[in-house]
């Protein structure tokens, strides 16, 4: 059965039903020369029966059910022939058929596609070339269509004055009534009988054009050419799946409207007013939601569905569809805080242990057993300097020093043993695998232990008898390696100090620390004999930001900048890079599988950096001939850039997993047991290890600059920041070092300027969230 809506310009309202049969099923089909078939007004109904002469019948807004019923059933009870001029073999001829009569003329009024989206009313004026027409739209506006955009020609209009289309839209619009459409449907389908109600009223055919058209329910457009639109009612299953889905979907709208009204409730509250994050799961609907903004935001949406329905919500909130827009809305409602670290959710960075990681950590704790006690040689009699930067929460390793009766230098580089606590493959080490390292950010520490295993069980602790892997070397008189041992000990560290406290006690040269002195003479040797060896100075200055209560809109800041070539950073790195070497050395002659790191690259020549003063400058050139270190887990391989044969990190064992590896290795082989793991595994293991240690180390950098900027956008306008010139990007555009921040930027430099020249500078504008920094030279007046 199919219903057509058509367009001509000839005879007045005629109705005609007809009957033809296809594939032994009968089927009734209704034309209309002038109009669409249903034209409906609110309060009035009607329709014509050209067999009888014609009548009109209208009825009450209290009676309309019940006068739809009984025109039903006249109709029914009524036998309508159709005459033979009006019947059509097919569906193809009646369009075409159509088609032939229809031609547009000056007067007409039209609908047209104005764009992809709009529809418009339009009075055709006159013709623009061979096919286009000229028309004068509802919005007052004149413009060329050309034919295929016209998808409807209003019948029964003659000289349509433009003013008065709105009128005549409005009259069209008011006349709707969808409901209408279900009687109709249920009529044609019901025992194939043909059903309908028309007018010959311009504004009733133009009602049931836009009814038809706008139909997503009950029929289905089967055809159309033009202006010209054949409809069929959809089978019953189909409507029942459209009714459902319409229904869900106005659910789906309700649910969306009132969640929308919440987050617009909770972005109006105060600051200390908003919902918590925590409010926000309370309901599975609303954390879907909540969930789906989220991963917008950091553009991890797990398919299409959290995608859309961020989108839907965006839009719904005014927004546009962009991860900075579902920021902002997230931090508006109360959800992010202010300084919400994007980078630690998008790399799905682990800040919590599950309940049974914490569970193990407190057994290992309560039993305190030690499997190496009886292995563990006694060095409480030493006096240990335990030297980090202020923030650090656990400490992996500590020094001690003296000189011989020969006038040598013995240093003890003690590490924590963490080794002692955890077993390879037992649940701790495996979480620690997965972690890899401890992350690091100016506002909190993801450690790689529990925190209470690592602090109260491996670090090493000021005043307590503590485990420990010792390294003692001894250094000739060129700071070369004479003599080393490896061991399991007990150690009692006499101070815990930072790099700065460190330094004050060797500029204050006092008797009482002669050990301290002592590590620092050690490390001078050691420096002077790598630079002998090709090592490359590569220090500088490098920015550290403490961050108080990050989730307050205005957290308290607090930068310092560290000098590498600081004494006290200088020692503790000259006698790191001491351990590594040996352990390397250890690794190499007793064929222990370790994680060798290197560097075998060809000796840089230096000396074409001389020109270039020393410091940040001449380091800042040099690292970029750099070349990335290497591995090797069979034997040492040279580092080229530290100036000795053989690497391995060995003092982080806490904080990094490659560090607890050498550690199991060097444990197992001093105690005479089978090494845990071979080359090719630790091989295996590196890789996902490493990888996890480039994410924390991009975390670190990435989290570390948006906080030197939150800190650059906080100061006063008019303060001058002096900074060092490293080079020259493009014309007067260099790469500066600001030297209070210890911060890389780019500015405009005036003309004259050198490398290593500097400058005074002011921050025109710093934008933490998207990354933005601009530096403008501060020039003085002549």
């Amino acid at each position: 059965m199919v219903v057509r809506t058509l367009n001509s310009v000839y005879s007045p309202l005629q109705l005609t039903a007809f009957r033809r049969h296809h594939h032994n099923r009968a089927f009734h089909h209704l034309q209309f020369s002038r109009f669409p078939i249903i034209i409906i007004k609110p309060t009035l109904f009607s329709y014509r029966n050209l067999n009888t002469g014609g009548f009109h019948r209208s009825y009450s807004v209290q009676s309309f059910v019940d006068s739809v019923i009984e025109e039903f059933e006249a109709l029914r009870r009524r036998r309508i022939r159709a005459s033979s001029k009006s019947v059509l073999t097919s569906n193809k001829e009646l369009v075409d058929d159509k088609l032939r009569k229809q031609v547009l003329q000056k007067g007409l009024l039209l609908e047209f596609k104005k764009d992809s989206e709009r529809l418009l009313l339009a009075v055709a004026q006159k013709p623009d070339g061979r096919r286009n027409w000229i028309v004068s739209d509802q919005n007052g506006a004149t413009t060329s269509i050309k034919p295929q955009q016209i998808t409807y020609i209003v019948p029964g209009v003659d000289n349509f004055n433009a003013t008065e289309i709105s009128d005549f839209n409005q009259r069209a619009q008011n006349n709707l009534d969808p409901t209408l459409l279900e009687f109709a449907w249920l009529e044609l389908l019901e025992g194939n009988k043909s059903m309908i109600f028309g007018s010959s009223e311009p504004v009733e055919c133009y009602c049931a054009h836009l009814l038809l058209s706008r139909d997503e329910v009950y029929f289905t457009r089967l055809d159309s050419k033009g202006s010209c639109s054949v409809y069929g009612p959809r089978p019953t299953v189909q409507v029942e799946e459209i009714k459902r889905r319409v229904i869900a979907k106005e659910a789906a709208d309700k649910e969306l409207e009132e969640f929308v009204q919440l987050l617009r409730s909770a972005k109006a509250m105060p600051p200390h007013g908003k919902p918590s994050k925590c409010s926000w799961k309370a309901e599975d609907k609303i954390w879907q939601k909540i969930e789906s903004l989220e991963a917008f935001a950091i553009d991890a949406c797990k398919d299409d569905v959290q995608k859309n329905t961020a989108g839907v919500i965006l839009k719904a909130m005014g927004l546009s569809k962009t991860a900075g827009s579902a920021v902002s809305l997230l931090t508006d409602i109360g959800y992010f805080p202010v300084h919400v670290n994007l980078d630690l959710l998008k790399f799905n960075i682990r800040t919590n242990y599950p309940d049974h990681i914490l569970s193990a950590a407190e057994n290992i704790l309560q039993e305190s057993l030690d499997p190496d006690r009886d292995d563990r040689i006694d060095l409480t009699h030493l006096k240990v300097y335990a030297i980090d930067v202020d923030e650090a929460d656990e400490l992996d390793d500590a020094l001690s020093a003296t000189k011989l009766h020969d006038g040598r230098i013995k240093v003890w580089i003690h590490v924590a043993d963490p080794a002692s606590f955890v077993k390879p493959g037992s649940l701790i080490d495996r979480e620690a695998l997965q972690r890899g390292t401890s992350v690091f950010l100016p506002t909190a520490t993801y450690p790689m232990f529990p925190e209470k295993l690592a602090m109260q069980g491996m670090s090493l602790k000021q005043g307590t008898i503590c485990r420990a892997v010792t390294v003692s070397v001894v250094l000739h008189s060129d700071g070369s390696i004479a003599e080393y041992s490896v061991d399991n000990s007990i150690i009692k560290p006499t101070y815990m100090l930072t790099y700065e406290s460190a330094s004050e006690l060797l500029n204050l040269n006092l008797e009482e620390e002669l050990e301290l002195r002592i590590l620092a003479e050690a490390a001078r040797l050691r420096l002077q004999w790598r630079r002998g060896q090709g090592a490359i100075e590569t220090g500088s200055l490098e920015p550290r930001i403490k961050v108080e209560n990050p989730d307050d809109p205005e957290p308290s800041i607090r930068l310092y900048v560290e000098d590498q070539t600081d004494p006290a950073m200088r020692l503790v790195s000259e006698m790191m890079i001491l351990c590594g070497e040996a352990i390397a050395t250890f690794g190499s002659a007793n064929k222990i599988p370790l994680p060798y790191r290197g560097q075998p690259q060809t000796k840089i020549d230096t000396s074409a950096f001389n020109h270039l003063p020393e410091g940040p400058v001449r380091s800042s050139a040099i690292v970029k001939l750099m070349r990335a270190a290497e591995m090797d887990y069979r034997k040492a391989i040279r580092h080229g850039i530290l100036g000795i044969p053989g690497y391995v990190q060995f003092t982080s064992p806490i904080r990094r997993y490659m560090d607890l590896l050498a550690h199991y290795q060097v444990k197992a082989f001093l105690k005479g047991d089978v090494l845990p793991f071979t080359s090719g595994q630790m091989e295996g293991m590196a890789a996902s290890v490493n990888m996890n240690a480039r994410i924390a180390k991009k975390l670190f950098s990435s989290s570390l600059r948006y906080w030197i900027l939150e800190y650059l956008r906080r100061q006063p306008k008019q303060r001058k920041f002096r900074a060092l010139i490293l080079k020259f990007l493009k014309d007067r555009n260099a790469s500066l070092l600001l030297l209070e921040v210890g911060f890389q930027a780019t500015a405009w430099v005036s003309i004259g300027s050198h490398v290593g020249d500097e400058v005074e500078v002011r921050v025109e504008e710093a934008h933490p969230r998207d990354d933005i920094i601009s530096l403008k030279e501060v020039v003085q007046a002549t």
